[in-house]
């Protein structure tokens, strides 16, 4: 019988795991106890020996053997090996309970398909779900001990009411090597097909539906017989036990205490029991019982599972849902909070206290902050625009440059060649002044202007292999920081030059005027 202690531990309340350790049913000492007092029996034995009845030559060789074998007793890797054994064990035993056959959405699929309140539907119905349950128990029976004891053979079936006798008939007469735990599935799916031509099944979604709904069920029982069938590598169990069992034979002999020689200082405290060799025995030795125990949950120990319970189980409630409880609905009547806008339903004194606590709304939605005027105002995102390339800053701000890319092909050429990144506008004068590009407004984008190279640069440049050029892009903030500096940088002054007139072209201005 499982031995469950979730309502023990419901409240992690001071020393409510404490009291675990004092129970026996199902605990590690139950397990353990007889190898633990093998083992203080044999380091007990070995131990008077060398005391009592070895002479001076006889201790001082047993002293050496001893020292070996506490010298390379940590080549064995106990720990490694028996973590990823139990591992696998605790996965294959949670899985192995996960496939066990529940007939929960299958009847329910069948009460709601398979209509008819007569004495014709309400035998289909019934007769649907029992054979899903005959398959379950059929399988089970293959694999674990209780039920193979319950129902040890087939008329022990026929009695308990899970088949009748003709079918038993029909049961045996197919003959088969296998196991034919899945006869009673194609019985369900011949008579979900007869449902289906007397109308009793109204359409072929319907049917589908519970062919579905059955192949889950049956795939259940099929894992369980492979699970049974493909059992953990015998080898790694081996190996495994062998770890251990061969490890702690090593430190009968390795932790026993020994005389002094000539020369060494003698040990302060003889302990005449190892305690902290004995918590490593509990330890390491617990954890293989563990696997051990858990490796075939179909046996009959405290924490394998409860076969039979489920098997009445699930015969009671699956022929309850699909007859007592077939059209069984109650009166459909208002709710309690039909004119409310919100439910809100009561609270008992223990739990009043819970209702003072706020609702979780999200991680950000108690930030606080201070709402500045500048930056709480809305403004309209900012266009695509090019920016200015600068091939060796950008170089350094991507996250993964490649490491075919050199400083040569940055700079676009050889060694020879040079680039000048040069930016306009934000009131930086241009250095062409006479160029066509000299009224650009300061928004303007920056360019990069290539000097001009001369005819033996470029026979050089032709000579030499082509290299990719990289093109990076400046981040915004960056750009918008060189901007600031800009603006901060004093501008030159403005000069204004006024030629002084001449005495020709002020006796000529009146005149014209």
């Amino acid at each position: 019988m499982t031995v469950s202690y979730t309502l023990k531990v419901a409240n992690a309340s001071f020393g409510c795991f404490f009291k675990l350790l004092f129970r026996w049913k199902g605990s590690i000492y139950k397990l353990l106890y007889k190898e633990f007092i093998v083992f203080c029996c044999l380091y007990a034995m070995l131990s008077v020996t060398y005391r009592c009845l070895l002479n001076e030559k006889q201790k001082s060789e047993f002293a050496q053997l001893a020292r070996y074998c506490n010298q390379y007793t940590n080549l064995i890797p106990v720990s490694f090996v028996l973590g990823f054994y139990v591992t696998l064990i605790v996965n294959r035993w949670w899985a192995q309970y996960t496939n066990i056959p529940l007939p929960d959405q299958l009847m329910c699929v069948v009460s709601s398909n398979v209509h008819g309140g007569d004495e014709r539907g309400r035998m289909l119905r019934r007769t649907m779900m029992r054979y899903a349950n005959l398959s379950s128990v059929l399988i089970l029976r293959s694999v674990s001990t209780r039920v193979l004891k319950r129902f040890p053979t087939m008329e022990h079936i026929v009695e308990a009411g899970f088949m009748t006798h003709e079918e038993l008939k029909k049961y045996e007469c197919l003959f088969s090597d296998y196991n034919k735990y899945w006869i009673p599935c194609v019985w369900f799916t011949n008579l979900a097909a007869q449902a289906r031509r007397d109308g009793r099944v109204r359409d072929d979604v319907a049917l589908k539906l519970l062919m579905d709904e059955l192949n889950k069920y049956r795939g259940k029982c099929s894992m369980l017989f492979h699970y049974d069938w493909i059992s953990v590598p015998l080898v790694y169990t081996q190996v495994v036990t062998i770890a251990v069992y061969s490890f702690f034979g090593v430190c009968i002999i390795g932790r026993q205490f020994l005389e002094p020689e000539f020369g060494e200082e003698k040990p302060n405290l003889d302990l005449y029991v190892p305690i902290f060799t004995l918590l490593q025995f509990f330890f390491y030795s617990g954890w293989l019982k563990v696997a051990q125990q858990i490796i075939n949950p179909f046996g009959e120990d405290d924490d394998d599972f409860e076969t039979n319970r489920l098997i009445d189980r699930n015969l009671q409630v699956s022929l309850l849902s699909v007859d007592d409880m077939y059209q069984n609905l109650p009166p459909l009547e208002k709710d309690r909070y039909w004119d409310d806008q919100t439910a809100a339903p009561p609270y008992t004194l223990a739990t009043a206290a819970e209702t003072l606590k706020p609702s979780f709304m999200g991680s950000a939605f108690d930030m606080r902050f201070v709402v500045d005027s500048d930056q709480s105002q809305q403004v309209a995102a900012t266009p695509n625009m090019r920016r200015a390339q600068t091939p060796m800053l950008s170089r350094f701000l991507s996250s993964a440059p490649s490491p075919a890319v050199s400083l040569k092909n940055f700079m676009g050429r050889g060694a020879r060649g040079h680039n000048l990144v040069r930016f306009r506008g934000d009131g930086y004068p241009s250095p062409y002044p006479n160029s066509r590009n000299s009224d650009l407004e300061h928004d303007s984008v920056g360019r990069i202007d290539e000097e001009e190279t001369t005819e033996d640069e470029k026979e050089s440049r032709a000579s030499e292999p082509p290299t990719p050029k990289v093109t990076l892009r400046v981040p915004r903030r960056l750009e918008a920081s060189e901007k600031q500096k800009k603006r901060e940088q004093p501008k030159p002054p403005l000069v204004i030059i006024v030629d002084e007139p001449s005495d020709e072209s002020l006796d000529t201005e009146p005149s014209e005027c």
